[in-house]
């Protein structure tokens, strides 16, 4: 069956239709993956966008149990060039496009990718929707045009009640913003005992529980959307060690007076060069974020920049002068990805052990 996709600068592309029918209008990104499509349509941070992946070939290893970022996906769409309709691997229980009608994500194939990623580099993120054949191209376009961009994803992807996951080791409170499974794994495989709470959960309650540290979650959308969360960080900093990643690294960053922007058409893949300036080392990260921290406005705050992206320059994490507090940009947890960063999980509990020594 055909289906069309459609953006909003009035380009249509032909192509097969899999996956639902369930039509939305997102954001056109792309991702350059050359594996984890899986975890990349589970990854929450995705909520109100349709997402290319550039590598080709897709749907070739299936889908399985294990390696999910979420259990309710929000991505809005998904492009490919080429569909592998059987796929092998051990692991696979389904193919992508019977998990796709399973969690109501409509998916194209058979298109130019390349042309289209050539097209957003250029023109920068675009509005798109999934159309058939015999629609009104026209009113489409129109309609794309006078829509605006999703505010406040977070809200739509945030745990709305607190819950808990046990251990015995450093007592973590997780702000969920949108938080990929895999920094649940990395902190439960290093024993913190976590609780977990909705984005707007005030800095009191946080404080409630004697949390040995804080973790901000990745998550969706512009990070200046989520005000109620900026100010309750901005309560949290100077009482307890505070970790944050990807969108949890912009709000401290606001929290702290620094700026944020949109990236013309952001950092989404896993092969993404980062310096720790700190010692000079490489990493190579997974990424997925459409805003970075304005590096000139952390001169007027209390932050330092720690990790800088090799690619366009711009600010890959910080740290607080004054506080045990620090994030990064890029996703260390990787799922999927490379495992360079996972150091970071490490440096989390090692400054809770201080803290805790200090406070003693």
């Amino acid at each position: 069956m055909e289906r069309l996709l459609v953006l909003e600068d009035g380009s249509v592309y032909h192509g097969t239709a899999f996956g639902s029918d369930d039509f939305k209008i997102g954001e056109l990104v792309f991702n350059t993956s050359m594996t984890g499509y899986q975890e990349i349509l589970t990854d929450n941070s995705y909520c109100g966008q349709i997402v290319m992946m550039t590598y080709p070939l897709i749907g070739n290893y299936g889908i399985n149990r294990d390696d999910n970022e979420s259990m309710n996906p929000c991505v809005f769409g998904f492009v490919i060039r080429d569909y592998c309709e059987k796929p092998s691997n051990f692991r696979s229980l389904s193919t992508l496009d019977e998990y796709l009608k399973l969690k109501n994500i409509p998916g194209i194939y058979g298109v130019d990718t390349r042309a289209i990623t050539k097209k957003i580099r250029t023109a920068g993120t675009l509005k798109a929707i999934f159309a058939n054949p015999d629609e009104d191209i026209d009113a489409i376009v129109k309609k794309l045009k006078e829509s605006d961009f999703m505010h406040n994803q977070v809200s739509l992807v945030s745990t709305n009640r607190i819950f808990p996951m046990p251990n015995r080791g450093k007592k973590v409170v997780l702000m969920d913003f949108g938080a990929k499974l895999g920094i649940v794994r990395e902190l439960s495989k290093r024993g913190c005992d976590l609780i977990i709470v909705p984005y707007n959960t005030p800095a009191s309650e946080i404080m409630a529980f004697h949390p040995d540290g804080v973790m901000l979650s990745n998550g969706p959308g512009d990070p200046q959307d989520v005000q109620v969360a900026i100010d309750t960080i901005r309560q949290l900093i100077p009482q307890t060690v505070v970790f944050g990643i990807c969108l949890g690294h912009q709000l401290i960053s606001l929290a702290c007076g620094a700026k944020t922007y949109k990236l013309k058409f952001g950092h989404r893949g896993a092969n993404h060069p980062v310096v720790n300036l700190k010692n000079g080392l490489v990493e190579i990260t997974s990424q997925n974020h459409g805003f970075a921290v304005d590096i000139d406005s952390l001169k007027n705050t209390r932050l330092e920049m720690t990790h800088q992206a090799l690619n366009d320059k711009s600010c890959e994490g910080v740290a607080h002068k004054d506080y045990p507090c620090f994030s990064v940009q890029y996703h260390p947890e990787a799922s999927a990805g490379p495992e360079d960063s996972r150091y970071l999980f490490d440096q989390f509990i090692e400054l809770m052990e201080k803290e805790n020594q200090k406070n003693a």
